[in-house]
């Protein structure tokens, strides 16, 4: 369960004081991150990248007292005192976290890292330095996905029978040019919100079924369509669908989460990757079978989205667990370790899983 500190009978200025160091300047940082920060209200002390003209525009923008010429400088002038953010691409994580002092408090963008083997070095190094580190999962932190956890755990749903998350949408990936030489690609940087949100519901899978498919349209890329299947065993459906290449106007596209339960049901449309980058609205919908003669779809009116509000989760349970009122955060490395398990064993099953038909002749 999401611990906030709306619980908490304390000094919320006091946390919201405990200053933020930003490492990177990218398309993210800058659509998300800092204005997410914003909105919360979080101190942004300072800001850092190699090039030092995009970490200085995004200091005008949004009033960063400090451009750093190196995360050296950063953090000789911060010390563990601050929380280092930082988003880059997953083979600088690392290099990174070898630069931050020991007990030092780090939020790392995801994925973590680009293979199991790599999550796993990153996780010892990061214990190994006694870090409070978190993962950015921050779609389970999205305002719509805190509205449906908290029906279900007031048992509005009961039981959860079935998580289904289907994307069918044209998602034009020259946006980020990186992702071209990924050897993974789709669910590594794609669906591995989803396997993270099925997790935060439903928590881990027995086993993972999947296929991942590249398409003509998009071949240079590794892979741009999944299929996963997470097995709970034979009461539990938890299925995700992602088609990133239906390049039909957006009319037809669709992405939504549906939770189905014993006493009813939700569906959450999250507009953002309909007709990207532009988006729609977002859509939170849900139904009660004890509504007796009156039992329809409603809809609910959520204030904030995905992009940027989930952002501000993912940092305020940092914040949180630095002031030593959490234990740990939610988003944990321990906890996203356990995700990239999840995302392993698809890969592992893409290569290996099915059943040859001529077994059969």
């Amino acid at each position: 369960m999401v611990i906030t500190w709306e619980e908490y009978n304390m000094d919320q200025e006091q946390i919201k004081a405990i200053p933020i160091c930003i490492i990177g300047a990218g398309g993210i940082v800058a659509d998300a991150h800092l204005p997410a920060y914003k909105i919360a209200g979080y101190t942004v002390k300072g800001i850092v990248n190699r090039n030092k003209q995009k970490a200085i525009k995004l200091a005008e923008k949004f009033g960063i007292g400090k451009v750093y010429d190196s995360l050296e400088e950063m953090v000789a002038d911060n010390g563990t005192e601050a929380v280092y953010d930082f988003a880059l691409p997953a083979s600088e994580i690392i290099p990174v976290l070898k630069a931050l002092p020991e007990k030092a408090t780090v939020l790392i963008q995801k994925p973590y890292g680009e293979s199991m083997d790599e999550a796993k070095a990153i996780h010892n190094l990061a214990h190994g330095k006694q870090m409070l580190a978190g993962v950015n999962f921050q779609m389970r932190f999205a305002p719509y996905i805190k509205e449906a956890r908290k029906m279900i755990a007031d048992g509005g749903l009961g039981i959860i029978t079935d998580v289904e998350v289907y994307v069918n949408v044209h998602t034009p990936w020259n946006l980020w040019d990186f992702l071209f030489e990924k050897e993974r690609m789709e669910i590594n940087y794609h669906s591995i919100h989803y396997v993270d949100l099925v997790r935060s519901f439903l928590g881990d899978p027995g086993k993972v079924l999947a296929r991942t498919f590249k398409h003509p349209e998009a071949a240079q890329l590794a892979s741009v369509r999944s299929n996963i299947i997470m097995d709970y065993g034979d009461m539990v459906r938890a299925v995700i669908h992602t088609n990133h290449n239906h390049n039909y106007s957006y009319q037809k596209q669709e992405s939504y989460v549906k939770i189905e339960g014993t006493k009813g049901a939700v569906k959450i449309t999250f507009g953002a990757l309909i007709n990207y980058p532009h988006g729609t609205d977002d859509k939170f919908e849900y139904i009660s079978l004890e509504d007796g003669s009156n039992v329809q779809w409603r809809t609910k009116a959520i204030s904030g989205t995905w992009f940027p509000h989930a952002f501000i989760g993912t940092m305020e349970q940092m914040l949180l667990a630095k002031a030593g009122i959490i234990a740990r955060p939610e988003n944990s490395i321990d906890d996203a370790l356990l995700t990239m398990a999840c995302v392993e064993a698809a890969y592992a099953s893409n290569e290996r899983d099915g059943v040859l038909i001529n077994d059969f002749l």
